[in-house]
C-alpha cells in the first residue's frame, strides 16, 4: 500500500488515478511515499525521509525545494501544458481587456447613478474616453515558446495579429506546434523593439528575474501592452510603473496584484486566475498522478524537473528501480552485486540528466535483502527500490 500526502485540495479526477487498494490518501498522514501539491510553500517544510516522490499538479515548481530533493534522490513531477489552454484564454482575455479599455468602462457604468434618462446621457457623453483599438494587424511578441506560448501565438494569427517569438531553447516538439507564420524574433530587444503587445512565457530564473526592467521597458514600441502571466518576479514593477507614467505602456496586464500595482488605472491586475478553471485543475491532477503511479509502481519517469526521462516497459522478472548519482561504473558495480547470487538480469535501462542517473534493472526472481543493502553501500547510490 503506497500513502500519498495531499498539501492542497487536489483535484478528485487526479486522485481517481490512484486505486483506493494500493493507494492510501490524506492530508495528514505518516511517512508518506509521495506528496501532491499545488501551491503550498514546501521550502522550510520538514519533508519525510520515506518521501520518493512529490507531483506538482500545476507547471512551476517554484514552491518546491527542487534542488534538496535532487540531492536526497526525490523525483519532483510538474504537469507542463495541463494548464495551458486556460492560461491562453486569459491572455487574449488581457489583450482585448487591455485594447478596449474594458476593466476602466465596466468601473465608469458602476458608478453610474439616476433614471435611464440620466444613465443614457452620462454613458453618450462619458463613452469616448474609453475609445480603444483593434487586434487584427497589430504585433504580438511571445517571450517563451513553451506549451503556453506556442499557443498564444497560433491563437493571435487566427485573430488576424502579426506573430514574433523569442525562445533560444525552444524544444523540437513545441517547434513542430509552433505555426510557420510566426517569425522568429533575433533577440529579447529585437522582439520588443518590434511589438504592440508582448506576452511572457518564460520560467522564473536568475537569468529571468526582472528581465524586462527600465532599460529594456524603453525598447518597447510607445503605447505597447505587457501581459504577464508567467511570474511576478520577471517584471521590475517599479519600472513598469515608470513606463506607464511616461506613456511607453499602454497598459500592464497581469495574474499577480501587489500594493505597488493597485489602484493605477493603467493596470489590470487578476487573482492569479491563470489555471484556474475545472479543466486545467483536472488535467494537472490527472497529469501527476498518473506520473506518480508510473513511478511508485514500475519506476518510469516522464515530466519530472530533475530527474531524466526513463521508460521501461514491464515484462517478465522483478525490478529493481535505482537512483545514484551520475558517475563512472555506477551500473557495473550494481550489476557485480546482482550477479555475484546468480541473479540473471533480463532488461535493463540507464538515463542520466545532469547529477542525476537512473537505473531500472528486471531480473529473473527477487533480489535478497542483504543485496540490496549492498548496493545500498555504493558510494552514489541515494536509493534503491524493489518493486512488485
Amino acid at each position: 500500500m503506497f500513502r500519498i500526502q495531499t498539501l492542497n485540495n487536489i483535484s478528485v479526477a487526479g486522485l481517481e488515478r490512484l486505486p483506493r487498494d494500493r493507494y492510501e490518501i490524506a492530508s495528514e498522514i505518516a511517512n508518506p511515499d509521495a506528496i501532491l501539491v499545488r501551491s503550498a510553500d514546501m521550502h522550510g517544510m520538514e519533508i519525510p525521509a520515506s518521501v520518493k516522490a512529490i507531483g506538482r499538479a500545476g507547471a512551476g515548481t517554484n514552491n518546491i525545494p527542487v534542488p534538496e530533493m535532487t540531492r536526497r534522490g526525490v523525483v519532483v513531477f510538474n504537469a507542463p501544458g495541463a494548464n495551458a489552454n486556460a492560461v491562453k484564454e486569459l491572455v487574449l482575455a488581457g489583450m482585448l481587456m487591455a485594447a478596449r479599455n474594458i476593466p476602466q468602462a465596466l468601473q465608469f457604468v458602476g458608478s453610474l447613478t439616476g433614471d435611464d434618462s440620466a444613465i443614457h446621457e452620462t454613458v453618450e457623453s462619458g463613452k469616448k474616453r474609453f475609445v480603444g483599438f483593434e487586434l487584427p494587424g497589430r504585433t504580438l511578441g511571445v517571450v517563451g515558446l513553451g506549451a503556453i506560448g506556442v499557443r498564444v501565438a497560433n491563437a493571435a494569427l487566427v485573430l488576424g495579429m502579426q506573430v514574433i517569438g523569442y525562445d533560444p531553447t525552444i524544444t523540437v516538439q513545441r517547434a513542430w506546434q509552433l505555426s510557420s507564420e510566426v517569425k522568429q524574433a533575433l533577440s529579447l530587444d529585437d522582439l520588443l523593439a518590434h511589438s504592440d503587445f508582448v506576452s511572457l512565457h518564460v520560467p522564473l530564473t536568475p537569468e529571468t528575474r526582472a528581465m524586462l526592467n527600465s532599460e529594456r521597458l524603453r525598447t518597447l514600441r510607445k503605447g505597447a501592452v505587457l501581459l504577464n502571466f508567467a511570474r511576478q518576479e520577471i517584471v521590475d514593477e517599479e519600472a513598469v510603473l515608470q513606463s506607464l507614467e511616461n506613456g511607453q505602456l499602454h497598459t500592464y496586464c497581469c495574474d499577480f496584484p501587489s500594493s505597488r500595482l493597485h489602484g493605477h488605472p493603467r493596470v489590470i491586475a487578476l487573482p492569479h486566475l491563470g489555471a484556474s478553471t475545472k479543466e486545467a485543475e483536472d488535467n494537472c491532477a490527472i497529469m501527476v498522478a498518473e506520473q506518480i503511479r508510473a513511478y511508485l509502481e514500475d519506476g518510469n519517469v516522464s515530466n519530472a524537473v530533475n530527474f531524466p526521462e526513463i521508460i521501461l516497459p514491464r515484462g517478465e522478472g522483478y525490478r529493481l528501480a535505482i537512483v545514484n548519482s551520475n558517475v563512472p561504473n555506477m551500473v557495473g558495480q550494481i550489476s557485480t552485486d546482482l550477479g555475484r547470487v546468480g541473479l540473471n538480469i533480463l532488461d535493463m535501462l540507464n538515463r542520466s540528466r545532469g547529477d542525476i542517473a537512473v537505473t531500472l534493472i528486471d531480473i529473473d526472481r527477487p533480489c535478497p535483502a542483504e543485496v540490496l543493502d549492498r548496493i545500498r553501500t555504493i558510494t552514489g547510490v541515494l536509493s534503491v527500490r524493489q518493486l512488485d
